[in-house]
C-alpha cells in the first residue's frame, strides 16, 4: 500500500518510491559488485601471463618451458617472509617534519603496520596505500591509540616536503581523532634504506631506463618490540586479518607464512622489454566500472525523488 504526504506545495510524494530507489541502489550496487568479482579471475590469469610469459619481438608466445621463467627484469624482486625476525630499530631516518629520527621511537608499546612506498611511484604504490587505508577505516582499533602505521620511502631522493604532504592526505581521509599523532611518513638515505628493506626482505631495484623502481607491494605486522609478525601481499588487505594481526602482534606472536601472491609494479612492453599493460587495463576497467556505479547509484536515488503524478 502506498504513503502520501503533502509537500509545502501541496503535490503528493509517495514515500514508499524513495524506500525502492535505495532498494534498487543497493541492488544495484550488489550487482556491480558482483560483475567486478565476476571480471577478476578472467583478469588475473591474462595478468600472471603477462607477467610470466614474455613474448617474442613478434608478438608470438614463447615455449612452454619458458612460462615459469621469471623475465630478466623481475628477476630478484620480491617480499621475503621473514617471520620473527628483528628489525634494526637504530636506523635513522627524517619525519615529515624533516626531524632526525630513530625507528626505535615508534616501537616499545604498540604493534607498528610498516608499509613501504616511495612517495612518486605512478602506479602500485598509490594503490596500495589507498587499500591499507581502507582496511584501517574498518578496523575498530584507532591508529595512534592501539597501534602505529609507518609509511617508508624507499626512494633516498623522496623529502619531508612530499611525505608532509601525502600524511595531509591520508590523516585527513582516515578522518579519526589523534591518526596525526600515530601514522608516520618517513624518508632516509640508502643507507638507512637498504638495511630496513634486507631486514624485512623487500626486494626491489632501480630501473634506469623506465626511470621507476621495479618492487612487489605489500604491508607488514610488527610486535612492540620490533619483530616481524605477519605479512600480507598485494593491495587489498582485509580488514579482519589485520585486526587479528594487530592482536596477535600486540601479544607478541608471530603469524604462520602465507601464500605469496605478488603484484608487481613496473612496465612491460613485449616488443619494448617494458611491463605495465596488464595493470593499466585492469585500473581502467576498475576505474570504469567506478564511473557506472557511482552513475547507476545517482540515477537510481534521483528517480527514488521524483514526484507522484497527480
Amino acid at each position: 500500500m502506498n504513503s502520501v504526504v503533502k509537500s509545502k506545495r501541496g503535490r503528493p510524494f509517495r514515500l514508499e518510491v524513495e524506500g525502492k530507489g535505495c532498494i534498487l541502489a543497493r541492488r544495484l550496487g550488489a550487482i556491480l559488485l558482483l560483475g567486478m568479482l565476476a571480471v577478476a579471475p578472467a583478469i588475473l590469469p591474462a595478468a600472471r601471463a603477462g607477467q610470466a610469459s614474455p613474448m617474442s619481438p613478434a608478438g608470438m608466445s614463447m615455449p612452454a618451458d619458458n612460462a615459469k621463467t621469471t623475465p630478466p627484469l623481475l628477476q630478484g624482486i620480491g617480499i621475503d617472509q621473514r617471520l620473527n625476525e628483528q628489525i634494526p630499530l637504530d636506523l635513522q631516518f627524517r619525519d615529515e617534519t624533516g626531524k632526525s629520527v630513530r625507528l626505535a621511537d615508534y616501537f616499545g608499546k604498540k604493534p607498528v603496520i610498516l608499509s613501504l612506498v616511495y612517495f612518486g611511484c605512478p602506479m602500485l604504490c598509490t594503490m596500495a596505500e589507498n587499500g591499507l587505508l581502507h582496511s584501517l577505516q574498518e578496523v575498530k582499533f584507532n591508529v595512534g591509540r592501539e597501534f602505529e602505521v609507518l609509511t617508508v620511502s624507499f626512494d633516498p631522493q623522496d623529502t619531508p616536503e612530499v611525505a608532509a604532504g601525502k600524511k595531509a592526505v591520508y590523516v585527513g581521509l582516515y578522518g579519526r581523532k589523534g591518526a596525526e599523532q600515530g601514522w608516520h611518513f618517513l624518508t632516509g638515505d640508502e643507507a638507512s634504506i637498504a638495511q630496513l628493506t634486507r631486514a624485512v626482505g623487500f626486494r626491489y631495484r632501480w630501473d634506469a631506463q623506465s626511470k621507476q623502481f621495479v618492487h612487489a607491494t605489500g604491508i607488514m605486522v610488527l610486535t612492540p618490540q620490533g619483530k616481524i609478525a605477519r605479512y600480507f601481499y598485494g593491495i587489498f588487505y582485509p580488514s579482519r586479518d589485520v585486526r587479528l594481526g594487530l592482536v596477535e602482534a600486540s601479544a607478541n606472536k608471530i603469524g604462520s607464512p602465507v601464500d605469496a601472491v605478488l603484484l608487481f609494479c613496473c612496465r612491460y612492453d613485449p616488443a619494448t622489454g617494458k611491463y605495465g599493460v596488464i595493470i593499466s587495463r585492469i585500473m581502467q576497467i576498475a576505474g570504469l566500472m567506478t564511473v557506472l556505479s557511482v552513475g547507476g547509484l545517482i540515477l537510481a536515488l534521483s528517480r527514488g525523488h521524483q514526484p507522484a503524478r497527480s
